[in-house]
């Protein structure tokens, strides 16, 4: 029974490189099987391209899968071994009509291991052996089971087609290549098919590189949308906010100015009120004053009369009412009409600040519509004044022409100053650099250093983290009169290039695009930069110790 297993499965335990059965079986992650020596020698010629693929269903693994051994498989092969491993046909290993048949099978034929591309015959794993076995088939060669072997025998000559014509683009036979194709550019199938498979491998890695590239735009774009999304949220927030405040303080101005107003109220109505009473109590007083008088009138005797009339003629002061008439009656009118003048100031106000407001929603922008510039004139559209700052100048760099240029000198006298270069002889622009800029450095000597830096790059010593290029907070393009180097956090990568000895820098600090260009009658691009800058840059420069050695920002406009 054990034995009728082993033939049942014995197909199953054999190595799809080396034909044979399992040595050291391991199991790579797309579930195939193979000896350990087989699928690591396999590997071993795929690691220039750093891409590992399964020798039967083609999966490829990055990075390379590490190789384990399959004690299960391993100890099923050692029964098999004991067992006596059988590997008689069975049903499963007869050919059906979509297989590809054993040709050298008399009678019902089995599947087809493999197929010869020199015999041009398919052979099963018995009739295969013998590929492996003589000498005389070292140079055969065996691929996977194909129905197609007859296409590569030559109708006209009925030869091996061995030969292709890159005049015609087309296979052929040996006898074609001195009968009508004869003069023809021909050369043998095998070295067009490595030729072709060279320029298929290019392809791919083209291929690979253009969805690298693709995924990674896919990938900054949904980072802008969150982005967009996230600023949006904040900025609403943020003006809801102000907004309410600013509506809060109206109302308070309002509640304060209705309290002004009732307290003006009610100090007016009082002394109002006091002066009515006044003259009311005088009203009253005088009423009874002229009935006593009438009264006094009607004395028919007159030495009463005159006994009683000095007390009763005298009359009290008058009380003092002459202010009631001074203005015209306006009272609260006037706060009405200060109020509507802030009213209509404050409506001015938001009229002129809302065309600004608008204008800045307008602004916003991800660039998309705009290409990278690709002649110097286009480059032009973003060229960029920029000035040296002396406090940043190392004092073994003299500038002049307006602070553009720097010329590496003696020693000068400048003033200490905690942003200036201590040890390098390095300099920094004044100008911070956000958006789109260009600029040209126009350079003579022994050589010089092209850069640009975040403004808080280390300035005191000369350890690594003030030389530019040298840390991750700056950038820079090495230029001599033979070659370039480009150099970021104290990596150098060589660059090729026609020298020259004008530098063009083009920055989309937005974008996170750096770009350093050779420029003489055309604009060659020399090294490019995507990152994401995270603080304005400043353009720099960073000239040897060499008396003499100049460097200047060119005038572009």
């Amino acid at each position: 029974m054990a034995q009728q297993g082993a033939q049942l499965d014995g197909a199953k335990f054999c190595c799809s490189i080396c034909l044979d059965l399992l040595k050291d079986p391991v199991v790579i992650p797309c579930g195939h099987s193979y000896c350990m020596s087989c699928i690591k020698g396999f590997w071993d010629e795929e690691d220039e391209k750093k891409i590992y693929s399964c020798p039967q269903c083609r999966q490829t693994f990055t990075p390379r899968p590490v190789l384990v051994k399959s004690t299960m498989l391993a100890d099923l092969m050692e029964e098999l071994k004991k067992t006596g491993l059988q590997t008689a046909p069975v049903d499963h290993c007869y050919a059906g009509p979509e297989d590809v048949a054993c040709d050298v099978c008399t009678g019902r034929k089995l599947k087809a291991l493999k197929s010869c591309l020199v015999c041009l015959i398919s052979y099963c794993e018995k009739h295969l052996q013998l590929h492996y076995e003589s000498d005389a088939f070292e140079k055969h060669k065996l691929v996977d089971p194909s129905k197609k072997l007859q296409e590569n025998i030559c109708s006209r000559h009925d030869e091996v087609m061995k030969m292709f014509c890159r005049t015609d683009q087309q296979s052929i036979c040996y006898l074609c290549s001195v009968d009508e194709h004869k003069g023809h550019d021909t050369v043998s199938a095998a070295a067009e098919r490595t030729e072709r498979q060279r320029e298929l491998e290019v392809s791919r890695q083209n291929i690979q590189q253009r969805i690298q590239d693709r995924e990674k735009d896919v990938n900054l774009l949904q980072q802008e949308v969150e982005a967009i999304s996230r600023s949006a949220d904040k900025a609403v927030k943020n003006s809801e906010k102000i907004f309410t405040e600013l509506i809060y303080l109206i109302q308070k101005r309002s509640s304060d100015v209705k309290q002004q107003i009732r307290s003006q109220q009610e100090t007016q109505v009082s002394r109002v009120k006091e002066l009515q009473e006044k003259l009311e109590q005088e009203i009253t007083e005088l009423k009874r004053k002229d009935a006593e008088l009438k009264q006094l009138s009607h004395t028919e005797d007159r030495n009463q009369f005159l006994h009683n009339y000095p007390s009763l003629s005298q009359l009290s002061e008058p009380t003092d009412s002459s202010s009631i008439n001074i203005r015209p009656l306006r009272y609260f009118e006037d706060v009405t009409a200060a109020v509507s003048e802030l009213r209509d100031q404050l409506q001015d106000i938001l009229r002129e600040k809302w065309t600004n407001i608008s204008l800045a929603v307008a602004e916003v922008d991800v660039l998309l519509s705009e290409p990278e510039p690709k002649t110097r004139a286009e480059f032009l559209k973003y060229a960029h004044e920029i000035t040296l700052d002396p406090n940043t100048a190392n004092t073994n760099l003299l500038l002049s022409d307006g602070n553009k240029k720097a010329k590496s000198t003696s020693q000068q006298s400048y003033s200490s100053h905690p942003e200036r270069f201590t040890f390098w002889h390095q300099v920094l622009s004044r100008e911070r650099l956000i958006g789109r800029c260009y600029w040209e450095v126009e350079w003579r000597g022994r050589g010089v250093y092209v850069a640009v830096a975040y403004k808080n790059i280390s300035r005191a010593g000369y350890s690594n983290q003030c030389k530019f290029g040298h840390n991750y907070k700056s950038w820079a393009l090495y230029c001599d009169t033979k070659s370039y180097i480009f150099v970021f956090n104290n990596i150098s990568t060589p660059v090729s290039g026609p020298s020259s000895s004008r530098v063009g820098v083009y920055l989309d600090h937005r974008a996170g695009i750096l770009s350093f260009y050779s420029v003489s009658e055309t604009m060659t691009l020399l090294h490019r930069v995507q990152t994401t800058f995270t603080q304005p840059l400043y353009a720099g420069l960073w000239l040897f110790c060499d008396y003499g050695d100049t460097a200047e920002f060119c005038k572009l406009k």
